[in-house]
């Protein structure tokens, strides 16, 4: 698969440029991008924020697989959920993205990829129990997305902060072998063992403050191409720790000087997400 340090194209919703709430964080980051000549544009149609999830799967350079988006979280009574759903051929089509379709209902949120393994979330095949079994799913992931490996781990549905189940909050991958598992979930066996079972190194975000920031999960929802990392500055305690220990994990990375903070990004978090959550990123 194409793994994000592979890319070098970003694509943001539109609506991050257009909706006023959201225009500041959008300045900031195109400002960062074009500083560094990082190529992007804008996604048309979409009805919210979030294109990591909507949007496909990149296998290799031609091969994008486009997913059921049809999660449980935009399938309540109100009309504001309803509204929110954006449907990915109508998007894919607007931007000339041919696609392979599959009848599985996928966010991209809970695809965490290296070249030849995905680690997702267990919510995979709650979402998809009607119509697929288990080991149906395995299957049909394995295939589709051309995997050696996939890696299940559980979703904390019991926790407030995770009505997703994505987990692109929970671990990301250093290299092919090694994964970076966020702070929160670090002492979760139920997480680890799976990840080391599946032979990868498992290394830990950890911070030393005295009292914790409520959104410091975010650091771990960085933006990666080939070229660049950005991560979301809190003005917090945490963030030089945050800084310093993605520099340690991605040295590459840090000696280029290009893991860079992107500062006003509350607005975006308080929605629930941050930078890889907005972004969808792809090899040209």
């Amino acid at each position: 698969m194409i793994a994000d340090k592979d890319t070098d194209f970003i694509y943001l919703s539109d609506l991050l440029r257009t909706k006023n709430d959201f225009a500041v964080n959008c300045s900031c980051i195109c400002d960062i991008l074009n500083k560094h000549s990082i190529k992007y544009d804008f996604l048309k149609g979409t009805q919210d924020i979030w294109a990591r999830d909507y949007m496909p799967i990149q296998v290799s350079e031609k091969k994008f697989v486009e997913f059921r988006y049809d999660p449980d979280y935009l399938q309540g009574i109100e009309k504001d959920q309803r509204n929110l759903k954006t449907y990915p051929d109508i998007v894919c089509q607007k931007h000339n993205i041919k696609t392979i379709k599959s009848g599985l209902i996928v966010d991209g949120g809970n695809v965490v990829k290296s070249h030849n393994t995905a680690i997702m979330t267990d919510k995979v095949f709650t979402e998809n129990r009607y119509n697929f079994t288990k080991d149906e799913v395995q299957k049909k992931l394995i295939e589709i997305l051309e995997l050696e490996k996939l890696v299940i781990v559980p979703w904390f549905d019991k926790d407030e902060e995770d009505f997703c189940g994505h987990t692109d909050g929970y671990v990301r991958f250093i290299d092919d072998k090694t994964v970076l598992v966020n702070h929160i979930y670090q002492n979760k066996s139920s997480l680890i063992n799976p990840l080391k079972k599946a032979g990868l190194k498992v290394e830990k975000l950890n911070f030393n403050v005295k009292k914790e920031n409520e959104n410091n999960w975010a650091y771990l929802n960085f933006l990666q191409t080939k070229d660049i990392i950005l991560i979301p500055k809190l003005d917090a305690e945490e963030d030089e720790q945050a800084l310093s220990q993605l520099s340690e994990y991605f040295s590459d990375y840090a000696s280029n000087n290009r893991i860079i903070f992107i500062p006003n990004m509350l607005p975006i978090i308080k929605e629930g997400g941050a930078l890889n959550c907005i972004s969808w990123t792809v090899k040209t």
